[in-house]
């Protein structure tokens, strides 16, 4: 079969039919779970009632949630750097440094602790937290008004291109000048709207609901189609370039997808009507980014494309070429050769319904223990009086006896064990118990020291695997997206701190495909045994400084206040340049010189000291020293003066002989004229330039006066 290139009808038809069924396998598949999940979490359970008894549910799976959590992000915001580029040559460790201050500065920009806090929060309920990296060009539109401006004023406010004349007021008002003539002056009252333009990373958490990918995708790196979907309005496609005539006829919203509703996540009810306005470019329309590799230009090679498809029917709006694929992927549990992992609250829904089955259980026997049923004889009992639940009430009885008790044995005591039992099972799945938390007195207080360490350690385990899932699937490939957006999109050179400095970096020269790792910092997070590692590696590195010098070759001042660092790290302090300046090699290397300096310095001082041990010698080689720096001084004065009345005399010959030239040229002039009276008489000129030549010609005495004053000089 011969390739060939591809038509816009045909490409939109593949990308069409390619999001349209990856839609359909989230819907049928991905969305009834995760809906699930979200449920369980917000406190319900599948397990029905009977009225008039308890609807208490046990909320294991946001109690897991919320216990989890903040360990987690302590694990990645107790440091400096979140994600450090770690290099594997000499000559890209300048970059790395570089690359690691920039991409953490743009994290943190954009609000990384809200984005970490949302895509832990969806991964943990919803199987998957999607982080989304683009580079975007955020247009800021300005409206100022101006009155009594000149026809100059004006005219230099309306001339950049990024001004646009909302209103326009001409005043023309005419005077007349101190010579009667009537002069029209123009004043100029307008309304401006000014756009300006800037571009910058945006990182952004997406709704799970929102992103799609093809059911047989394995990674982010291995799918057919990937891609997300949100509802826009007519405005912001045209703000995006595209022409009024492609957007305006696009129908169809979130909304009109059976996909997992506003309501779900936000737990209110959305007017679908809120929309419904008279402007037009209000109205909201479902707009499709999606990521797929085609053949596109028959060359046999398929390449990375993205594109913009609006409406429910995916009208191809765009198509370009793409480098990456924009989305990092967070996921707690990942389930080998596929896209979908499990949750924490998919490993516990079945727990929460088996405890609150107990619970309501436990409760509604209490609550029959401590008000028991009554048996009454039908007729010789006020029933009115025994509807009445006030304590110490009165019931009216015709005979005694007539009304008993029901026997209810109480039951809850034997329950309890076994609710423990099913706290036990999910300590067990998910890592997170009270004893692990220092929270359960009776065990740590009966417990040896080493037996708590234990126990702690073990239940940091499933943390630990966590937080490995989320840094090696979500967050390296999140600041390589980061590292490959600033490289692709720097026209001009940076301003970053590093080691304390600010210094112009050009991202245009890093190379994001380079031979480097990305190290993601993951901890026990037992801190006090950090600390006493790092101060044991004090100690060590100190004693290998005092005994082999500066230069030991394996331990150096960087290394040192490394480590110095990484204490105050232990206890949450980051700012570290407070206490501890940052070392940068080159200073090292410029305190190493000065300090071995000093040493050569002292050390001719000391050999000085042991040559010149008689006093009265020492003092007399001083004052000989101070005899002959005299008489070099002397002798050079008398060579100044001397030259000085050399020159002078030379000058006062020139003075006269000038005089003397000055007085020449006169009498020739003197002359010049009388003959010219003479002679004019008889129409004969005066040849004057003969006469301005002799008056420049150069004298012998003043050119020797001249090269004479020059030597001089010299």
């Amino acid at each position: 079969m011969k390739l060939e290139a591809m038509d816009d009808k045909t490409v939109e038809g593949i990308i069409s039919k390619a999001v349209e069924d990856a839609v359909d396998f989230i819907e049928a598949e991905i969305t009834e779970p995760r809906l699930k999940s979200q449920r369980y979490y917000d406190g319900e359970v599948d397990i029905g009632y009977e009225e008039g008894r308890s609807r208490v549910v046990a909320t294991k799976c946001r109690e897991i949630v919320k216990n989890l959590k903040p360990s987690i992000q302590r694990v990645f915001l107790s440091t400096e750097n979140v994600v450090e580029f770690v290099p594997r040559m000499p000559e890209d460790v300048q970059v790395c440094e570089q690359m690691t201050k920039f991409a953490n500065y743009k994290f943190m920009q954009n609000n990384g602790y809200r984005l970490l806090n949302d895509v832990f929060q969806d991964a943990m309920v919803k199987k998957t937290g999607i982080a989304k990296v683009m580079y975007e060009d955020i247009a800021k539109s300005e409206i100022h008004e101006a009155r009594n401006l000149t026809d100059d004023e004006f005219n230099f406010l309306i001339e950049p291109d990024n001004v646009t004349v909302l209103e326009h007021t001409r005043n023309v008002t005419a005077s007349v000048d101190e010579e009667g003539l009537e002069i029209e002056t123009s004043m100029h009252d307008v309304k401006l709207s000014v756009e300006t333009k800037r571009g910058d990373i945006t990182i952004t958490s997406i709704p799970p609901e929102e992103f799609f990918v093809d059911r047989n995708a394995r990674s982010v790196d291995d799918f057919f189609v990937i891609g997300h979907r949100t509802d826009m309005t007519i405005g912001d496609l045209l703000q995006m370039g595209f022409d009024h005539d492609e957007v305006h006829n696009l129908q169809g919203n979130m909304s009109t997808f059976e996909a997992e509703s506003e309501f779900e996540r936000r737990n209110y009810a959305v007017d679908e009507d809120d929309d419904e306005s008279i402007d037009p470019t209000s109205r909201k329309v479902i707009v499709t980014e999606a990521y797929m590799k085609i053949d596109k230009e028959g060359t046999g090679k398929p390449s990375m494309y993205r594109f913009i498809l609006g409406g429910s029917s995916y009208k191809m709006l765009s198509c370009e070429l793409a480098d990456e694929v924009p989305f990092a992927i967070f996921e707690v549990d990942p389930e080998p050769h596929a896209f979908f992992g499990s949750s924490l609250v998919d490993l516990v829904m079945d727990d929460q319904d088996a405890a609150t089955s107990m619970l309501r259980g436990v409760l509604d026997n209490v609550a029959l223990t401590n008000n028991p049923g009554l048996e009454i004889v039908d007729g010789q009992v006020s029933v009115d009086d025994l509807l009445n639940n006030e304590i110490g009430r009165i019931v009216r009885v015709k005979q005694a006896g007539t009304i008993r008790e029901q026997v209810v044995p109480f039951t809850a005591g034997s329950t309890l064990p076994a609710l423990q039992y099913f706290d036990t099972l999910v300590e067990n799945k998910t890592g997170v118990s009270r004893a692990s938390q220092g929270l359960n007195a009776d065990v740590l207080q009966s417990a040896s020291a080493t037996a708590i360490a234990a126990t702690m350690a073990g239940a940091a385990g499933q943390a630990e695997v966590i937080a490995r899932n989320l840094a090696e699937g979500g967050m390296r490939r999140l600041f390589k997206l980061i590292a490959q957006c600033i490289i692709n999109n720097a026209d001009k050179e940076e301003i970053i701190r590093l080691n304390n400095e600010f210094v112009a970096v050009d991202p245009r020269s890093w190379n994001a495909d380079a031979d480097m790792v990305v190290n993601v910092g993951i901890g026990t997070g037992r801190e006090g045994e950090k600390a006493a590692v790092l101060r044991e590696t004090l100690q060590m590195q100190m004693s290998v400084w005092q005994q082999y010098g500066a230069q030991n070759g394996l331990v150096t001042m960087t290394n040192v206040r490394n480590t110095l660092a990484d204490l105050l790290g232990t206890v949450g302090i980051k700012n570290t340049d407070r206490y501890y300046l940052p070392v940068t090699f080159e200073k090292e290397q410029e305190l190493i010189a000065a300090k071995q300096q000093q040493a050569q310095m002292q050390a001719q001082m000391a050999a000085q000291g042991q040559q010149q041990t008689d006093p009265q010698q020492a003092f007399m080689a001083t004052e000989q020293m101070k005899a002959q720096t005299k008489a070099q001084v002397d002798m050079m004065k008398l060579r100044l003066d001397a030259q000085k009345l050399a020159s002078d005399d030379k000058f006062r010959m020139h003075e006269l002989a000038m005089k003397d030239d000055l007085a020449r040229d006169e009498m020739i002039q003197d002359l010049a004229v009388k003959v010219a009276e003479i002679l004019g008489k008889y129409e004969t000129a005066v040849d004057t330039t003969a006469i301005k030549t002799e008056q420049d010609r150069v004298r012998p005495h003043n050119k020797e006066m001249m090269d004479g004053l020059q030597e001089t000089s010299y």
